[in-house]
C-alpha cells in the first residue's frame, strides 16, 4: 500500500521540480542599482508603494552592510527579455536606493524625492554614523557599500507561471507589510497583468473616487479602494459561491480570472460599462454619502462596507432601466437610495459585527434590490 502511494508522490514532486527553474546569484548592491536605473530590475509602481521601512530601519541596513553582516536574500523573476522583476526584497533594495539618492517614494511620511540621500539615524552599533549620508563617508566606506553583495534567487523565465505565483504568495503571506489586496495585486501579476491593472484603472475613475471620499489616505495606500472594486465584481458575478471567508473568496475569484486554465470568463467591456454606470448613478445622487452611515435621521460622514456591498450589488437588476440623463430618474433614484439608507431595518442589518457570512450578505443586498425594483419596475 505504501509503495503504491510513494511512486505517484515522487513522480508528482519530480514533475513540479521540472517546472521550477531557479538560479542563485551573488550581486553587489551597486550592480542592482545600475540594473534598476537601466530598467533591468523592475519594481512596478504598484509594488513600490508598499515600501514602508522607517528611516531607522533603512539606516540599520546600511550599518549592517558596513559591518559586512549577512543580509537575507532577495527574490526576482526573470522576464522574457532577460530583465528581472522583484518579488521579494523591496525594503532592502529601496533602502539602498535611498542611501544613494535614487529613490522616489512620495507616499512616505516624510516623502522621499529622487536626489535626496538617506541621512542615517538610530544606528546603535556604530552611533558615529548617525547624521551622515553616503556623500559624507570616506571613499573606502563608499566602495565597501557599493561592493556589499546580496544573494539573489532567480526564478528563470522557463519556470511555470503558477510556480512563480505560488512562490511569491508563500514568500509574502503572513508578512505585516502587505495588505490582502496588495498581496493579491502583486501575486496575480505572476499569472496575468490585465485584471490587476483593470482594478487600478477602475479605482482611479472620478465617479468612484467621489463616492469613496471617506476612505482615509492610509486605506488607499493599502489598496483598499482596489479591493472595493474587486468586491464589486466578485459579488456581482459570483456571490452564489460565497461561503464563509471574504478574503479567500476574493482571492479565488481574482485567481480564476487571471489563470488561463480556469473556466472563469471576465468580459472587460460590459463589466467596465456596468461599473462606470453604477458609480456614475451614485455620483449623481448620493455622491460622497453613497456609503455613509445613517445617524439621527440623516446621512453622516464615514464609510460602511456593508452599505457598499448592499447598494452596489443591489443596483444591478435595475441598472439597465436607469436613464442617467433624465433628471426625474436621478431625483427618484436619489430619494429611493436615501430612504433605503435611513430605513430602520436596513440600519439594523448593516450595523454591528458578524455580518460577513452569506446569510446577512444576501439579506442586505435583497433589501436594496426589492426597493429599487419596486421603484423602477
Amino acid at each position: 500500500m505504501t509503495e503504491n502511494k510513494t511512486l505517484p508522490l515522487v513522480e508528482s514532486i519530480a514533475a513540479t521540480l521540472r517546472q521550477a527553474s531557479t538560479q542563485s546569484l551573488d550581486l553587489s548592491f551597486n550592480e542592482l542599482l545600475d540594473m534598476h536605473e537601466a530598467g533591468e530590475l523592475n519594481i512596478t509602481p504598484d509594488y513600490q508603494r508598499l515600501f514602508r521601512w522607517s528611516e531607522g530601519q533603512r539606516s540599520r541596513l546600511v550599518e549592517s552592510l558596513l559591518l559586512e553582516m549577512p543580509v537575507p536574500p532577495i527574490f526576482v523573476i526573470e522576464e522574457e527579455d532577460g530583465s528581472y522583476q522583484l518579488i521579494d526584497g523591496l525594503q532592502r533594495i529601496s533602502s539602498y536606493l535611498h542611501l544613494r539618492g535614487k529613490l522616489s517614494a512620495l507616499h512616505l511620511d516624510p516623502p522621499v524625492q529622487a536626489g535626496e540621500m538617506l541621512k542615517l539615524s538610530d544606528c546603535d552599533i556604530i552611533p558615529l554614523i548617525n547624521g551622515m549620508t553616503f556623500a559624507d563617508f570616506p571613499t573606502a566606506l563608499q566602495i565597501r557599500l557599493k561592493r556589499a553583495f546580496i544573494r539573489v534567487e532567480v526564478v528563470r523565465k522557463g519556470a511555470d507561471p503558477r510556480f512563480k505565483y505560488h512562490m511569491f504568495k508563500r514568500l509574502n503571506t503572513g508578512g505585516d507589510l502587505l495588505s490582502e489586496q496588495q498581496l493579491r495585486n502583486c501575486t496575480i501579476r505572476m499569472l496575468d497583468k490585465q485584471f490587476p491593472d483593470f482594478l487600478i484603472k477602475m479605482a482611479s475613475l472620478d465617479e468612484f473616487k467621489e463616492c469613496t471620499l471617506a476612505l482615509t489616505t492610509e486605506r488607499r495606500l493599502s489598496a483598499f479602494d482596489e479591493e472595493l472594486v474587486l468586491r464589486f465584481f466578485a459579488f456581482k458575478n459570483r456571490r452564489n459561491l460565497f461561503k464563509h471567508e471574504v478574503s479567500d473568496f476574493l482571492t479565488e475569484y481574482m485567481e480564476d480570472i487571471a489563470d488561463a486554465d480556469k473556466p472563469e470568463i471576465f468580459d472587460y467591456v460590459p463589466e467596465e460599462k456596468a461599473f462606470r454606470k453604477t458609480f456614475l448613478a451614485l455620483q449623481k445622487t448620493l455622491g460622497e454619502y453613497a456609503f455613509a452611515f445613517a445617524r439621527n435621521g440623516k446621512l453622516s460622514a464615514g464609510f460602511s462596507i456593508y452599505h457598499y456591498e448592499a447598494i452596489t450589488a443591489g443596483m444591478q437588476p435595475v441598472l439597465g432601466r436607469l436613464d442617467l440623463d433624465d433628471p426625474n430618474t436621478i431625483s427618484k433614484l436619489d430619494a429611493t437610495l436615501r430612504s433605503i439608507k435611513l430605513d430602520a431595518t436596513f440600519i439594523r442589518i448593516t450595523s454591528g459585527g458578524g455580518k460577513n457570512s452569506p446569510g446577512p450578505l444576501k439579506e442586505r443586498i435583497k433589501f436594496v434590490e426589492d426597493r429599487l425594483v419596486h421603484a423602477f419596475p
